[in-house]
């Protein structure tokens, strides 16, 4: 948040936490085109609200990003126009950006509204200017308000709203996305005779056509990762020298560096296991009993089908200050360090 005055629309915002904000998108359901209906709900849990507020609330942030184990970049601020380029509402984050500006300027949010009205007013906006279906910006439209929410309007304002795909990719219709993610691989006309040397294709940047491997079937989709021996690591300092572009450091559900999230195929990956289960919360990344959840531990989820994922910009073990903020022993945790 900024430490200026708030504008009516923060006040607003700020009534909800990270709960009110899922229940919206489920309330938002079917509003949401199918393009992007899992992308909208892996950025929500890419940057979650408590994550920022325990680093405001620090008295030491460096301490506590050391203690809970942080890496890469976890402040929506430092990336605020491409954090949703996977979501393909991004093509319209430009219009969403000066549509929460304005509401956000205009004065009082009505009483009683919710927060799924709220972006709704801000989804038809952006759909009446750029003439789409609003169902192609409601996801976009309620990542502009939470980014307003964790930002600030002043920081909000400033960046340059920009979009951050190419224009051959920016061509592309939510159909054409959608055929792409569903691409079967049956391979070939006696694929189902074939056993161990089947291999399926892992899209992590739907915007680049580069940036996929293939996976074995039933292989670990970090394992599968390993096989791209490109400098990755020179990208994003988290990963390691030909390890592949996901970051993975143990192998064993232990580190939970190596988190996805799942756009397209969460059914061609392995149901979870025990340990994953276990450890994901610890992380605080999901605690769900789905069985194929759209958040997953890359060196736990085995591919047995084509897969669509992106890699979060952050990794650590929040869910271990979530615990103590639970318990209220938050603030003794980092003061005792």
């Amino acid at each position: 948040m900024s430490s200026k005055r708030e504008t009516p629309l923060e006040v607003f915002l700020n009534r909800h936490d990270d709960a009110a904000w899922r229940e919206t998108l489920t309330t938002l359901g079917a509003a949401v085109h199918e393009v992007d209906r899992n992308a909208a709900r892996v950025w929500f849990h890419f940057y979650p609200l408590a994550l920022l507020r325990a680093f405001q609330a620090a008295a030491d942030p460096a301490r506590l990003a050391q203690e809970l184990l942080m890496q890469g970049s976890w402040y929506l601020k430092d990336q605020l126009d491409s954090s949703h380029t996977f979501l393909y509402g991004h093509r319209f984050w430009p219009e969403v950006k000066r549509a929460v500006a304005r509401l956000a300027e205009g004065g009082e949010v009505p009483e009683g509204r919710t927060l799924a009205e709220v972006v709704g007013e801000v989804a038809r906006a952006v759909a009446g200017e750029r003439k789409v279906e609003e169902s192609l910006t409601t996801a976009i439209a309620a990542v502009g308000l939470m980014a307003l929410q964790q930002v600030g309007f002043e920081e909000f304002r400033r960046t340059p709203g920009e979009v951050r795909i190419d224009r051959r990719h920016l061509r592309r219709t939510p159909e054409e996305v959608l055929r792409e993610r569903a691409k079967d691989e049956g391979q070939g006309l006696f694929g189902f005779l074939r056993t161990s040397d089947r291999r399926w294709t892992v899209v992590w940047d739907e915007n680049a056509d580069d940036r996929r491997f293939k996976a074995v079937d039933k292989q670990e989709v970090a394992s599968g990762a390993q096989t791209d021996k490109r400098p990755w690591h020179e990208q994003d300092p988290r990963c390691t020298v030909d390890e592949g572009p996901i970051p993975v450091q143990c192998r064993s559900a232990s580190c939970g560096t190596c988190w996805v999230g799942v756009l397209g195929g969460a059914e061609n990956l392995s149901e979870t296991e025990w340990r994953e289960r276990k450890m994901m919360p610890l992380f605080g990344y999901v605690e769900t009993d789905d069985p194929r959840p759209l958040i997953r531990l890359s060196c736990q989820a085995r591919a047995e089908g084509p897969v669509s994922v992106v890699i979060p910009p952050w990794n650590g073990y929040f869910g271990k200050h979530l615990k103590r903020v639970r318990e209220g022993t938050a603030e003794e945790s980092v003061a005792s360090s």
